[in-house]
């Protein structure tokens, strides 16, 4: 699904996660794909007909995971722990990391400490087979959404930190437009399912309601 993807995205901040060939959720990344071909990010999003939504859920979040991995992999270089100390997305909003499990009390860390325990965490999940199972026959655990609107709530503060730390920089890079479809299609997806409570969004919220806003009238007919 990486059809935004130029030169120097190869680059990736952490393994790309692979969906294995043969099973339904590759043929349901490849439904994915083939939608968002068609340039319409609201229809791209919509369950489609007969489908299992946590499936849906599934492939769709490995998908930001590997989109974001690229995105942030292009910008390592100029995220580092002179420029920023603190992990956070403007002068308002600074995270503190916490898995619940290895780490119960909030640490405050730099923003590529930050994100490396992130997508380090992410990918442990995606690659929990009783979380993310891939293999035909085996259920979802019953918490599946739960567990993913964690990590999608976690993934949103990857892009909120780009938006606001790095923007110069992606701009400069020429990325700018790759980053502002995949957020589309993030925000678009999450907001189709409720998978992020408004108050997570605040720190991108304007930029959220000017890139929602434009397709607000049009009609998913092509």
């Amino acid at each position: 699904m990486y059809l935004f993807f130029g030169g120097r995205s190869s680059k990736t901040f952490k393994p790309k996660k692979n969906i294995p060939e043969g099973t339904h959720q590759y043929d349901l990344m490849k439904h994915a794909a083939a939608t968002l071909g068609s340039g319409n990010l609201r229809l791209a999003v919509m369950l489609p007909e007969g489908e299992d939504l946590n499936e849906w859920v599934a492939v769709n979040t490995v998908d930001f995971f590997n989109q974001i991995n690229m995105l942030y992999g292009t910008i390592t270089e100029f995220c580092t722990e002179e420029s920023c100390p603190v992990m956070s997305a403007g002068p308002k909003y600074e995270y503190h990391w916490a898995d619940g499990q290895t780490v119960k009390k909030p640490i405050k860390c730099s923003a590529p400490k930050y994100i490396d325990y992130l997508m380090t965490w992410v990918q442990d999940q995606l690659d929990d087979e009783t979380l993310f199972p891939s293999k035909i026959g085996v259920p979802f655990p019953k918490n599946f959404l739960s567990i993913a609107k964690t990590i999608l709530k976690r993934l949103f503060r990857v892009y909120a930190h780009i938006y606001h730390q790095h923007f110069s920089e992606v701009v400069q890079l020429g990325e700018e437009a790759h980053l502002n479809t995949s957020f589309k299609h993030f925000i678009f997806f999450v907001q189709e399912f409720s998978l992020i409570e408004k108050r997570e969004l605040a720190p991108l919220q304007e930029l959220i309601e000017k890139l929602t806003s434009k397709d607000k009238d049009t009609k998913p007919t092509h």
